[in-house]
């Protein structure tokens, strides 16, 4: 079948993140080994409860600060924000591109912290915006209660906009992502530094140009 639909995950696809900061913020903060708690191939529970919104923001924020008892809030907020860094403009502005000739849709694991700071950010230049008219919805974990790697989550965004797998590329920053959605039966494509977004897509026959 020919490829219909695109999902793409957001961090690291669309908006540069550092996984490493909040590790060497927390460090400051007198929290030594954090990366052990969370990391972007693996975390404790915890942070799988926040991105399904299955915790309250109130009890996160509480963990947090037992492993930090000398940190005032908006220190423990700062640093775990710090992951954030800036969209990627050159391709947000090629998103309109895909919208043209495919279903375009957005699937980020992601929190009831994280999204605000973003979607914030992006505000501020238009990118917001720009991003959300060329994306026929964007789903978040804590909003579905479900999130990547696992196959169901895939098959219900599939479900919910009544997509055939096999006619949907994903594409991901993280292995672990684009191995359940191809567990799913997406066309699942992994994103690695220094790679070109729309000449991976164009690699499994995704038009990328007028």
């Amino acid at each position: 079948m020919s490829v219909k639909n695109v999902i793409l995950d957001f961090g690291g696809v669309l908006f540069d993140i550092d996984y490493h900061a909040p590790h060497r913020e927390f460090a400051k903060l007198g929290w030594e080994n954090f990366n052990e708690d969370y990391s972007q191939a693996s975390q404790n529970e915890i942070y799988d409860l926040l991105e399904t919104g299955k915790i309250e923001v109130a009890e996160f924020w509480n963990y947090l600060s037992s492993r930090m008892p000398t940190a005032t809030r908006s220190q423990i907020a700062a640093a775990w924000n710090s992951i954030l860094l800036n969209p990627i403009s050159h391709r947000i502005a090629q998103l309109p591109l895909l919208k043209k000739n495919y279903r375009t849709f957005l699937l980020s694991n992601t929190n009831a912290i994280h999204a605000p700071a973003f979607e914030e950010m992006m505000q501020q230049n238009g990118e917001w915006a720009m991003m959300e008219n060329a994306l026929e919805a964007i789903h978040y974990s804590q909003v579905l209660g479900k999130r990547k790697p696992h196959p169901e989550t895939f098959l219900h965004v599939c479900q919910l906009h009544a997509l055939h797998p096999s006619e949907t590329v994903f594409v991901d920053d993280s292995i672990q992502h684009v191995k359940g959605a191809q567990k799913a039966g997406l066309i699942g494509l992994h994103l690695t530094p220094g790679m070109d977004l729309f000449e991976l897509l164009a690699s499994v026959g995704v038009k990328t140009t007028l």
